[in-house]
């Protein structure tokens, strides 16, 4: 077996081999033989299968899995050559070639290599800021707003017409054809005007009615109706309107304070408190996300060169080049689909913001290990817990779709990015300075 091995640079190696044909036969004379103690095969007792005879059943597993041991044995003796450690190599060898001869297998495989990247000065890269601010009035507003939210709805006592923005309370019942359908009737529902919450159109005809008239009003079902029976079809409602609501005048007081902290002890001075703190996490989460952070990542990614794996680069293109042409008309995706030159133009049209973000990446992971910043599987999985909580999903199926997709090395990152630039930012601190 000759071996030749070429570290093109410090993330990216090499490694040619040429296995003799007479090695691969060994090697599956050597399988034959284990497999046959193994098998049971009607005619022979167990275990004692002659290889030949394994050989006729299963010949090309036999030929991979001795080609497969060879190209592992060629690949640990390069590495021994070249000083690699497992520890060192990032995602899986790729073939560059593959060829069976008449004579030997051709083999040249690409093995990435982990970026060793001295992260010394870091701090140095980490800009100033002024913290946001948060004046009186702006809290005053947003109590306001609050105060607005939390008020109840009355009945209207004015005598005047339905008008957006008030509360219809009404019974209705639809008709297809003339006939009732399931699910077109209702008592006492309850409606703001304006809303957008039922087919368009119905609303708009319901302004202008005054408490105790009764309509009929026509309105057509949009294409996309999940119910197969309405969809696109034109119906007629039966309304009655029986009373109008709107929100009672707010109320600024302690008693919208303890409403709105659901704390018993709770005054409007402490929940002003709670609005400016709320108000301040808000400017400096803002600040964070479009100025600091990619203020940060930016410096980070001009302060350090090195060597990229190719592997890990070209997953970054494919997956951007994906992205990219999701955004595509009808024409300019069957114009590339089939196009060996049109996909190549694609890929490399993002080649540059992808090694950009590989290499922010790996600059984020060198600088969290010298912060002594990480995060958890668990801290993972209880922050997608909570994320399907809120949005409503179930949360074990969320679960399992981001380990399915092998998504959780994203979040990851993702959780180990703002957790770093957190501490370097000092942002935990920044509203008591």
């Amino acid at each position: 077996m000759e071996i030749t091995t070429e570290k093109k640079n410090e993330a990216n190696a090499l490694i040619k081999s040429s296995i003799p044909n007479e090695t691969i036969e060994k090697k599956i004379d050597k399988l034959a033989k284990q497999y046959g103690k193994q098998m049971n095969v009607a005619g022979f007792r167990k275990g004692k299968v002659p290889p030949s005879i394994v050989k006729k059943m299963h010949g090309e597993q036999l030929a991979q899995d001795a080609e497969a041991e060879a190209i592992r044995e060629a690949l640990e003796q390069a590495y021994k050559e070249l000083g690699i450690e497992a520890a060192d190599i990032i995602g899986d060898p790729a073939f560059k070639k593959y060829e069976k001869g008449d004579e030997a297998v051709q083999a040249e495989v690409l093995v990435c290599l982990r970026p060793k990247i001295d992260v010394e000065g870091y701090e140095k890269l980490v800009p100033e800021y002024e913290v946001p601010e948060v004046s009186d009035e702006e809290v005053e507003e947003r109590l306001k707003t609050l105060a607005e939210q939390s008020a109840p709805l009355v009945s209207l006592e004015e005598d005047r017409p339905l008008q957006e923005g008030d509360t219809a309370v009404f019974d209705f019942t639809g008709y297809l054809d003339g006939e009732p359908f399931e699910g077109g009737s209702a008592q006492d529902f309850e409606l703001q005007i304006g809303s957008g919450q039922f087919i368009p159109g119905f609303e708009e005809q319901m302004v202008g009615m005054k408490k105790g008239e009764s309509k009929r009003i026509k309105v057509t079902f949009p294409e996309d109706y999940q119910a197969e029976n309405l969809k696109g079809k034109e119906v007629e409602f039966d309304i009655t309107l029986k009373d109008i609501k709107v929100k009672a005048e707010p109320k600024i007081d302690d008693e919208l304070a303890k409403a709105i902290t659901k704390k018993e002890d709770a005054t409007l001075e402490t929940l002003k408190e709670q609005i400016k703190e709320q108000l301040q996490t808000e400017k400096l989460s803002k600040l964070y996300n479009e100025e600091l952070k990619p203020k940060l990542l930016e410096a980070l990614v001009e302060a350090y060169e090195f060597d990229l794996p190719e592997n890990i680069v070209e997953q970054e293109i494919d997956n951007l080049a994906n992205q990219k042409a999701q955004s595509l008309s009808k024409e300019e995706l069957e114009a590339i689909q089939g196009n060996a030159e049109k996909i190549e133009e694609l890929r490399e049209s993002v080649r540059e913001d992808a090694e950009r973000s590989v290499k922010a990446t790996f600059i984020v992971d060198a600088v969290a290990r010298a912060a002594g910043v990480d995060v958890s599987d668990q801290e993972v999985s209880q922050a997608l817990y909570y994320e399907a909580l809120i949005s409503g999903q179930d949360p074990e199926a969320l679960l399992k779709y981001y380990q399915k997709n092998n998504l959780f090395p994203a979040i990851k990152m993702g959780m180990i990015e703002d957790k770093l630039f957190a501490k370097l930012l000092d942002l935990d601190n920044a509203g008591k300075k």
